[in-house]
């Protein structure tokens, strides 16, 4: 929900952040344990493979590279971002968009490297929002990239509903931040 109000922002063209939406923000993440913050890490790396992997489907459809194709311009962006995205965490952003296009999980990959910073945190938050808006420009629709993550949730639920156990934990494929 952070992803799709930040890129409703950006495409209403508000500059900074809410202050009502920081402070609820801010309340949420401060009632997060530590289990909690590595389950919020482990959803925003979802989000990075969920993206990439549609990225992937669509460019191998074209017949491209999708690391050829998404990692430059998403590691230029988040250059020209140096107040959110410190340049030290930009290599460990073009790692983790890596692993994703491969078919690896981020969260995974990330995880030899020991505990995230604060730096990574922000950067990783700015590469998802910055993948959600790669795939709904490609797809041409603004909400693109939450329907798709909303309608994945939706089909995870209703499997672990019906008693298949589906979601992220269950299935290696999904390759999100679970321990797979």
């Amino acid at each position: 929900m952070v992803i799709d109000s930040r890129l409703k922002a950006v495409h209403d063209g508000r500059t900074g952040t809410d202050p009502e939406r920081q402070k609820l923000l801010d309340q949420y993440t401060a009632s997060l344990d530590l289990e909690g913050v590595h389950d919020l890490l482990d959803g925003a790396c979802t989000l990075v493979f969920m993206f990439m992997k549609w990225l992937r489907g669509v460019h191998e459809g074209r017949d491209r590279d999708v690391i050829g194709h998404v990692v430059p311009s998403l590691v230029t962006t988040l250059r020209m971002m140096p107040r959110s995205v410190s340049p030290e965490a930009i290599p460990t952003m073009a790692g983790l968009v890596i692993a994703a296009g491969t078919g690896l999980s981020p969260s995974l990959w990330r995880r030899p490297y020991g505990e995230w910073t604060k730096e990574e945190m922000t950067a990783l938050e700015a590469t998802a929002l910055l993948l959600a808006e790669h795939v709904n420009r490609i797809a041409g629709d603004r909400d693109f990239a939450t329907r798709m993550i909303a309608e994945a949730l939706s089909r995870a639920e209703g499997e672990a509903a019906a008693g298949a156990g589906g979601g992220p934990g269950s299935d290696p494929s999904w390759g999100g931040g679970g321990d797979e």
